[in-house]
């Protein structure tokens, strides 16, 4: 049998927020996304996005942090890659840009980017995603990889103006599609197989 990953949550009110100025989405609608997806994929192709999974606990239960948009849609933390780049370093760099604040005196978080969760594909451009490709699909119009990443025991946000950061409790995504839409809906079930270790905020493991 294959190893299981342990991954360490610490509490969530080891975390600290703060602004930066606002980051304006690419896209003003559904509609302008999937047209710039087209526009784009005759000139390079299928579209790369990389998205992140950060995980926190609040009394012991993993909470996925996630994005609220003005228009009150949830995301996770992420964007499109660049042509060539590793999914990876790919993942630091959207994080970065969309949660750290190189301004800051502080030190920018260390992402440590674990494992792939899971990949989505959008066969068309139109707004369905699947977790796998359509057999009558030869080449899908983009690729979600959906990465894990592993939080340090303390660590300061900058989130921009335009955005809210929140903590959702994994009960509350479990099948809830309507709300958080396919992909953060399915998070309860495809983290299952790694142990979360719910950590104090002394950094010491909880006792269950």
């Amino acid at each position: 049998m294959a190893s299981i990953s342990i991954i360490s949550l610490y509490p969530l009110a080891n975390m600290r927020i703060d602004e930066k100025a606002e980051n304006p989405p690419k896209d003003d609608s559904v509609q302008s996304q999937l047209k710039r997806l087209k526009d784009e994929y005759q000139s390079q192709g299928m579209r790369r996005t990389a998205e992140g999974v950060l995980l926190v606990h609040e009394h012991g239960h993993p909470h996925v942090l996630l994005l609220q948009t003005q228009d009150g849609k949830f995301q996770l933390p992420g964007g499109e890659l660049r042509p060539g780049e590793d999914e990876v370093e790919g993942m630091r760099r959207l994080l970065a840009k969309m949660l750290s604040d190189s301004s800051s005196r502080a030190p920018p978080p260390k992402w440590e980017v674990r494992h792939m969760v899971c990949t989505w594909y959008r066969p068309s451009f139109e707004p369905a995603i699947f977790p796998y490709q359509l057999p009558h699909i030869t080449k899908s119009k983009e690729r979600i990889s959906v990465l894990l990443v592993e939080l340090p025991e303390q660590v300061k946000f900058f989130v921009p103006k335009n955005y809210k950061l929140i903590a959702a409790p994994l009960f509350e995504l479990y099948n809830n599609e309507a709300v958080y839409g396919p992909i953060v809906a399915s998070l309860p079930h495809v983290i299952s197989r790694f142990t979360l270790v719910s950590m104090s905020l002394g950094g010491e493991e909880m006792e269950e």
